[in-house]
């Protein structure tokens, strides 16, 4: 296994990620909270199930202020997303595999489900969502449309734990929630 600290420029801004090379067919594009990183128990366990499976690993160590908070989703989204996508044209550019898996974890799961899920180009790709921001009524909407494997996970005190979204999303046969 090789660990690979790498370094993207995106205009002015400098955006890092490790790319952990597990010799595998198969990767994992990993995307954090606001406040919630890499060491943190989520992905330190998600990291190592994925290894052991084995996949390869991407952890894109994005970071932003609370403004970001303050705009709309959609300008979250293309935020988020004009750091990630270079880093994971880059990666697939420069490796062979067959296979794409996706695993955010709350501001993390906003590009997966606004506009991941929504391209044809990830259409076989599976999605992990760890508490998705399901307050937001796009979110919701497209989780509900999407055809895409997925896996949920969300706890009951979550505030973003809606019982009437998580029941509507559970008749999905393509997403499983836990």
């Amino acid at each position: 296994m090789k660990v690979n600290q790498r370094t993207t420029f995106i205009d002015e801004k400098e955006v890092q990620y490790t790319h952990i090379v597990n010799g595998s067919t198969v990767v994992c594009f990993m995307f954090s909270g606001a406040g919630y990183t890499y060491e943190k128990p989520l992905f330190y366990y998600s990291t190592m199930t994925m290894l052991q499976n084995p996949y390869d690993v991407v952890h894109i160590h994005y970071s932003y202020g609370q403004d970001l908070f303050k705009l709309p989703l959609e300008d979250i989204t293309k935020i988020i997303l004009y750091d990630v996508n270079p880093i994971i044209n880059e990666v697939l550019k420069n490796n062979q595999y067959q296979e794409i898996a996706f695993l955010g974890k709350s501001l993390g799961t906003i590009p997966i489900i606004n506009r991941l899920m929504k391209s044809d180009i990830y259409i076989n790709s599976k999605m992990i969502l760890l508490t998705p921001l399901l307050k937001f009524d796009s979110i919701f909407e497209t989780l509900l449309m999407i055809n895409h494997p997925s896996l949920i996970v969300i706890g009951e005190k979550d505030t973003h734990y809606i019982p009437s979204k998580i029941e509507a999303i559970e008749n999905k046969t393509n997403i499983k929630i836990h």
